[in-house]
């Protein structure tokens, strides 16, 4: 076995990730674990200032409810992300994560982001639920506020390059986490009394859009690996809306965002032959029950309008750029020096909204001598992600606060501790807690502040350490350092160590895996449709990819932790798998489509769709949750406004 040092680390709250719900829990536990005596420990695979969905930055904070400006209420917020996922929603958790938001914005604006103001010295909408940043170091911002929380007074500690690779467990409670570094030559052990799950979402489970020499691009990090999905899976916890993926439509081949076009700036998106699919093919909507008549459109179904387009020959599709602009100009054509000043004003802030969060996007426009005032530019639908803090909702099943339940609710939503897993001692929140979708950056943020609270209540309440056996953590170890063994004892196999019949190399597992969920689970180039046979086929693939990974080889620490990362991805796709084939019907179509099952059934699926990896077994169970209300049930004159 390669010989790493094991390091033990014993600690009363474990903190997984690094990303916005991570900062968010650091900040939180830090005042918790001061006034209760508590040591706090921050685990990231990267370095805290850059991990994360935000790493790059962002130009918009895509929650901010409002609350003090009484414009808007939380079941106003609650109405729209429960019109958005077309009916699948937890009123309980959403509403929760609604009410404290705002503040945590406001300790952004304190900590020093700089949010745009206009003269009377109000936060600027990009939309009704969107605040304008100058978010080029909107992540350093928040990691350094999180950072000098939980080191001051010896309160916690910080491990960064260290990866997750799964759980640790006393029995059915969850006892930490094992890893190793990425650096140098450590097998790490953190025993832990609760555990706080925040490693993101998952991207490259499908096959990209762009490919060769453009893979990695992604409008989600590629970084984000189903860590988060993995770790609740194999400790086996339930899990919720794992069908539930997300396909984002984003600028063509550099995946810059389009939220920004569409909300500040108010310019359409047509295809080739300059017909607006939103307007022409306005009737579709009826056939998707209530959701497709109330306003916002949810943004599967505006998906699903663009992509009838494409396959009616009528593609590509196209932001009207220079049109928006130029409308938004023309307002100022009789003043020549005033519309002057806006064209360069309007110019500035479309290119800052890409050198904010996807760079690649201005780098594109650059080399294809692409002014977006000038010329329009091509959109497109990207892969699906698996995304719990966006317009997706997969994630764990957890309990919900026990102040917003109601009688009925409460003996479903709560088990004790607000975002608790079904396993003991684990806690969700970010990417990993699901059925809690329009989070987002500040909305993560505040779900690790509310789970961080809950996990310090439950340690003073239950302050026992864990036991683990010895032997349970020497078998560990020599599972996640096996690709090292296997790819020293193997080698010399071949010349070229890419190639070689003995065992398989990360990169070359990850392209199967993506080939296989691409092709059978509705990627792009199946025009995002599936069908039981399809699915069923790719679990029989699954199953060979899951044998084949016990032959995964590493070169190295960098290729071990692809290694681990190809087998989350794995995981996540074959939860997927299973969830779509049980959900018989098609309930997001522009998300996916199952082609033998083409229709809305309101009456049997308006559920939740869960399943649950037993360990011991390796078996999987799928049941379905009702879908309850803390607010009236709304009748479907009032899903229109939401």
């Amino acid at each position: 076995m390669a010989n790493f040092e094991t390091v033990i680390v014993e600690t009363d709250l474990l903190i997984l990730g690094g990303g916005m719900a991570a900062c968010g829990a650091a900040v939180e536990a830090a005042y918790w674990a001061k006034q209760n005596g508590l040591k706090v420990t921050l685990v990231d695979k990267a370095a805290v200032d850059r991990s994360g969905a935000v790493a790059m930055g962002l130009s918009a904070i895509n929650q901010y409810v409002g609350l003090k400006d009484g414009k808007n209420s939380v079941k106003d917020y609650v109405d729209y992300v429960r019109n958005d996922l077309m009916g699948v929603t937890r009123e309980d958790l959403v509403a929760n994560i609604a009410r404290h938001v705002d503040s945590t914005v406001h300790l952004f604006e304190k900590w020093g982001l700089p949010i745009w103001k206009d003269e009377n010295g109000g936060y600027v909408h990009e939309g009704r639920w969107q605040l304008m940043i100058n978010g080029e170091s909107y992540k350093v911002v928040v990691a350094e506020a999180a950072k000098n929380a939980l080191l001051q007074d010896g309160v916690g500690e910080i491990y960064e390059r260290v990866f997750i690779v799964g759980p640790l467990m006393d029995g059915d409670r969850c006892a930490g986490a094992v890893g190793f570094s990425v650096r140098e030559d450590k097998f790490y052990v953190f025993k832990a009394k609760a555990t706080l799950v925040m490693m993101g979402g998952a991207v490259h489970v499908f096959k990209p859009r762009s490919s060769g020499e453009g893979l990695g691009r992604a409008w989600y990090p590629p970084w984000n690996s189903g860590s988060s999905a993995y770790f609740t899976i194999k400790a086996g916890a339930e899990m919720t809306c794992q069908e539930v993926r997300f396909i984002p439509v984003r600028f063509k081949d550099a995946y810059g965002p389009v939220g920004a076009w569409f909300l500040l700036f108010k310019s359409r998106a047509t295809n080739a032959m300059g017909g607006e699919y939103m307007v022409e093919r306005k009737s579709e909507l009826e056939k998707w029950g209530p959701y497709g008549r109330v306003k916002p459109i949810p943004a599967n179904l505006r998906n699903y309008l663009g992509m009838l387009d494409v396959q009616d020959g009528k593609g590509p599709i196209f932001m009207r750029t220079d049109e928006a602009i130029q409308k938004i100009a023309d307002t100022l054509k009789d003043d020549p020096k005033a519309y002057k000043k806006k064209m360069k004003e309007l110019e500035t802030e479309a290119w800052e909204d890409f050198l904010d969060m996807t760079i690649s996007q201005a780098i594109l426009w650059a080399a294809t001598n692409t002014e977006p005032e000038k010329r329009s530019s091509e959109i497109a639908a990207a892969e699906p992600y698996f995304i719990g803090s966006h317009s997706g909702a997969s994630g764990a099943w957890v309990s919900g606060p026990e102040d917003l339940q109601t009688d009925e609710t409460k003996k479903e939503y709560f088990w004790g501790y607000a975002h608790m897993a079904t396993v003991k001692g684990i806690f969700c929140a970010g990417d990993a807690s699901g059925a809690s979708s329009h989070k987002f950056s500040s909305g993560s943020h505040a779900e690790g502040r509310i789970a961080a609270k809950a996990a310090v209540k439950f340690i003073v309440e239950n302050n026992s350490a864990p036991k683990v056996d010895q032997a349970e953590i020497d078998a560990l170890k020599a599972e996640i350092l096996k690709p090292l063994d296997t790819f020293a004892q193997f080698k010399g196999a071949t010349t070229d160590t890419d190639v070689n019949p003995n065992y398989i190399k990360p990169r070359m597992f990850m392209f199967r895996l993506q080939k296989l969920m691409d092709e059978y689970a509705g990627g792009v180039s199946s025009g995002f449709a599936t069908n039981k046979a399809q699915l069923e086929r790719a679990l029989e693939l699954l199953a060979f990819l899951k044998e084949d990974s016990a032959s995964l080889a590493a070169e190295n620490h960098h290729e071990l932790m692809r290694c681990w990362e190809n087998v989350h991805r794995m995981w996540q796709a074959e939860a997927h798998v299973r969830t779509v084939l049980f959900r018989e019907e098609t309930r997001w179509p522009g998300y996916y489509f199952r082609a033998d099952m083409p229709k809305l059934d309101q009456e049997k699926w308006l559920v939740f769709a869960n399943c649950k990896y037993d360990p011991k077994a390796g078996t999987w169970e799928m049941l379905t949750r009702p879908i309850l209300h803390i607010y009236p049930q709304p009748k479907e004159h009032e899903l229109l406004g939401g």
